[in-house]
């Protein structure tokens, strides 16, 4: 759904640098340029970028 705040395994806050990395990848960056671009190195922060889906508005069309 939204990325989480901090790496759930290293605790390294990557929120905040989701949309940073979705606007590199929209310019031509493929994930590996745009991770050490972003400064994300440890595989855990590395994994949590690449296997996350954006899927907050597929589930945001259903009422409660």
């Amino acid at each position: 759904m939204i990325i989480p705040v901090r790496c759930m395994t290293c605790g390294r806050a990557v929120g905040g640098l989701w949309e940073k990395y979705k606007e590199l990848l929209e310019t031509g960056k493929n994930s590996k340029e745009a991770l050490d671009e972003l400064g994300i190195k440890s595989a855990c922060c590395r994994a949590l970028f690449l296997t996350h889906r954006d899927n907050l508005r597929a589930v945001s069309k259903f009422k409660p």
